[in-house]
């Protein structure tokens, strides 16, 4: 088992802002599309919730975290990119925890898995999706397969096969 540090310290983000667009005459198509520019300058965070606007019309509602360095660029690809009209922004912190990367060798290749630690101790733990995703197709396994075998193998190096 090979680890590396990776935001090694758990800490409070207060510099942080959460800006919001509610939008119901966009094309849904473009929710991936906007989501990888505003990933691609810097955004923290993207996510996209389903909301129910004003006369009863269906929505949704982009919310995009991010450095307070990063919110004109961000905003511009907003309004640039979506059909919104005004863009919430909202002071936020962020608890982040400590975290690691634990490389784990699996009969696919090494795949790591991002541990999670708050106050020093483990609390959480997940394959990286996309490494498993990679195995899954080259390896013509299910991803679920992958998933489950990388689980297995960490807790194992722990010492705590189930």
């Amino acid at each position: 088992m090979v680890f590396e540090e990776a935001h090694a310290d758990e800490h409070i983000d207060d510099g942080m802002v959460l800006l919001q667009a509610n939008l119901d005459d966009m094309n849904p198509e473009w929710t991936s599309y906007v989501s990888d520019l505003l990933f691609a300058e810097g955004a923290n965070d993207v996510y996209w919730v389903p909301i129910i606007m004003k006369r009863g019309r269906p929505g949704v509602m982009l919310n995009v975290l991010t450095d307070e360095r990063a919110v004109e660029r961000l905003e511009e690809i907003v309004f640039r990119e979506t059909t919104t009209l005004g863009v919430r922004r909202l002071r936020a912190s962020v608890h982040r925890l400590g975290r690691r990367i634990v490389h784990t060798e699996t009969q696919w290749g090494t795949i790591p898995v991002k541990v999670g630690l708050f106050q020093g101790k483990e609390v959480q733990y997940a394959p990286e999706y996309r490494e498993c995703a990679a195995a899954a197709e080259r390896y013509g396994v299910p991803l679920k397969q992958v998933y489950d075998e990388v689980r297995r193998l960490y807790l194992e190096s722990k010492g705590e096969a189930r």
